[in-house]
């Protein structure tokens, strides 16, 4: 049966619906969909009014965003019975389309825990607060290095010693953000109160910072005391891993995000929760001191704080009528 006779409107909306469940730096959702039937193709281009020009001016983690929308995108499809062929920056013409996922029908079973991926795409939200300290199984984490390896990406587990280090950066990082008038604006005006448009983080995702000032939670209220929470006790050795790839150019980031999210999904299926610890990427010279160079010439594109606690809430996100884009 021809895909084209099947990919109809409910079908359309599935797909797109576990697409925009992905995490989005800032939550941003910067991304937007179009379907090409003649071809079976839907085209992920990225949204440059949704960029982060303090955090972000490279653009790298709107590109690691829409890396994780793809992998959601990929996930549906094979679910519902699809093959599914993502092709990278497909037209260097096109420098805003991103990827291309373009779908067949499949004779071959899903691959290996593609059902148990897929359902954990509506349980997966970004946790921001404290875990409870147990400790994730070796066998848990090996399986998340195994699913960044498929995507392409490296995931490291550091050391006691590395991890205060990583910290350290992220601490210094957290400072400059919280001070520098640029990146404290920006942070600020992505928190979204009641009645808000459905993207940013809602005032009631916001975390706590840790009463003992090891852990460096993001502060998106950045001296706003009304907004802040009561200070929380967080685990004293986080768990932290490290994700990079072996190159740094905009398909690495893209292929980053893949990596990023079927690591979130392969997490969430064992009930372990994460947060992102990104501030130390957003200055040029924390991030290259992120590196580890016992790992060889790598380049850190995200640090994934792991644990276990509350599955959490969704943030919002954009219906899919918003982030489709039809001929007129």
């Amino acid at each position: 049966m021809d895909v084209t006779h099947t990919l109809d409107a409910a079908a359309l909306e599935q797909l797109l619906s576990a697409a925009v469940a992905a995490p989005s730096v800032h939550n941003s959702q910067p991304w937007r969909f179009r379907l090409r039937p003649e071809t079976s193709t839907l085209e992920v281009r990225a949204r440059s009014e949704r960029a982060l020009p303090a955090a972000d001016p490279e653009g790298r983690a709107l590109h690691i965003s829409v890396g994780a929308a793809v992998l959601n995108l990929r996930t549906a499809a094979r679910h519902h019975g699809w093959a599914a062929e993502v092709r990278l920056l497909p037209d260097p013409a096109a420098p805003d389309l991103l990827a291309t996922v373009a779908l067949s029908r499949s004779a071959r079973p899903e691959p290996l825990r593609t059902a148990e991926l897929f359902e954990a795409i509506r349980h997966r939200h970004t946790i921001r607060t404290p875990f409870t300290g147990e400790t994730v199984p070796h066998a848990v984490l090996d399986e998340l290095v195994l699913a960044a390896q498929a995507e392409g990406a490296l995931l490291h587990l550091p050391d006691r010693q590395e991890t205060e280090r990583l910290l350290a950066l992220t601490a210094e990082a957290e400072r400059r953000n919280t001070t520098d008038p640029a990146h404290r604006d920006e942070s600020r005006a992505w928190i979204q109160g009641p009645g808000s448009p459905p993207y940013g983080i809602p005032v009631t995702a916001l975390g706590p910072q840790d009463a003992s000032g090891h852990l460096p939670m993001r502060d998106f209220a950045a001296i706003r005391p009304a907004e802040h929470l009561p200070p929380a006790g967080f685990e004293a050795e986080p768990c932290i891993a490290v994700l990079t790839t072996a190159h740094d150019r905009p398909a690495d980031w893209l292929r980053a995000g893949l990596a990023l999210e079927h690591v979130l999904l392969a997490a969430t299926v064992h009930q372990v929760r994460a947060s992102m610890l990104h501030q130390a990427m957003e200055w040029p010279q924390l991030r290259w001191e992120a590196r580890d160079p016992a790992q060889g010439p790598e380049h850190v594109q995200m640090l994934i704080r792991l644990g276990y606690g509350p599955e959490g809430t969704p943030t919002p996100r954009l219906p899919v009528s918003e982030v489709l884009d039809t001929d007129a």
